[in-house]
């Protein structure tokens, strides 16, 4: 069965070499293109495509294409397109992990790289599950580069391999959840991401809540965290919580409630920050998911 896609791609030339490429496999439909953030997304929520290939360092910034074009389809879509990046710069490598694209190929895009990001896409269709959860020891992406990797292991915690005889390097995401280390006073405190419930305004301070029932606090604003967070896992429901999207068992719109599992912690939140919560019922909903 053929697989629509969309191009996105502040630069016409490189449309037409990206869609030249795909035109060699069958079971992939082109749609249309766009060169800017807005179109982009408008074109994505109007045809709703199986596949996107995304720029995400444009040379024109005023197209404004980056990764948060993926967040907002979030905000509008049960079930997100699969993307793979096309870009210049392998610097963006790490970030792009983070939104659990298929792909990260570096132009000039070569025909043998792409075909391995279409069998992984072709994967993660017959699944039924997001990339993410496809069974798979380690998800990977496979980047043409002439240079040698240099010092992403350790700030970035992933892993660098290098096939110097096929000159590519290849970026391999550990399964690692995120580490949030609390510094006060020669004090490391080291928390697991998925241990935290959701984290409460104190002041200048921030209360961070975790599964356990225990409540470690934070010298740091509510702003400072919700700027720091991935969005994928935190998000800002109202001007005192950020919560765990993956810690959420009930939404309830009509009393504008988020319920916590296993606990009877149910936290508010305000009209300005809906969207959000719409976007959790959505990102919650494109997931393994039954409604009845």
């Amino acid at each position: 069965m053929s697989q629509s896609y969309i191009i996105i791609d502040d630069n016409q030339d490189d449309v037409a070499k990206t869609q030249a490429i795909a035109e060699r496999f069958r079971n992939l439909s082109f749609l249309s293109y766009a060169n800017n953030y807005d179109d982009g997304v408008n074109l994505i929520l109007e045809h709703q495509p199986q596949l996107v290939f995304l720029e995400i360092d444009p040379a024109d910034k005023n197209s404004n294409l980056s990764l948060s074009l993926i967040n907002e389809l979030y905000r509008y879509l049960p079930v997100v397109p699969k993307i793979i990046i096309t870009t210049n710069t392998k610097e963006l490598a790490y970030d792009a992990l983070k939104y659990e694209v298929i792909d990260y190929l570096l132009k000039p895009i070569n025909v043998n790289d792409f075909r391995k990001a279409i069998l992984k896409f072709d994967r993660a269709i017959k699944s039924n599950l997001p990339h993410s959860e496809v069974k798979n020891p380690v998800a990977t992406f496979e980047v043409l580069d002439e240079t040698v990797v240099e010092e992403l292991e350790t700030e970035n915690e992933i892993e660098i391999k290098t096939n110097t005889t096929a000159e590519k390097a290849i970026v391999v995401q550990k399964e690692q959840s995120l580490i949030i280390c609390v510094k006060s006073y020669g004090d490391y405190r080291y928390i697991d991401s998925n241990d935290i419930l959701y984290f409460e305004a104190d002041n200048n301070s921030t209360d961070i809540h975790l599964n356990n029932g225990e409540m470690i606090t934070a010298f740091k604003t509510l702003k400072h965290f919700e700027t720091v967070l991935p969005q994928l896992q935190f998000l800002r429901i109202h001007n005192s919580y950020i919560i765990n999207v993956n810690q959420v068992s009930r939404i309830h719109t009509g009393n504008t409630v988020c319920y916590i599992k296993n606990s009877t912690t149910k936290l508010p939140f305000s009209k300005s920050y809906k969207e959000n919560v719409d976007l959790i019922i959505n990102r919650i909903a494109g997931g393994n998911y039954l409604e009845i």
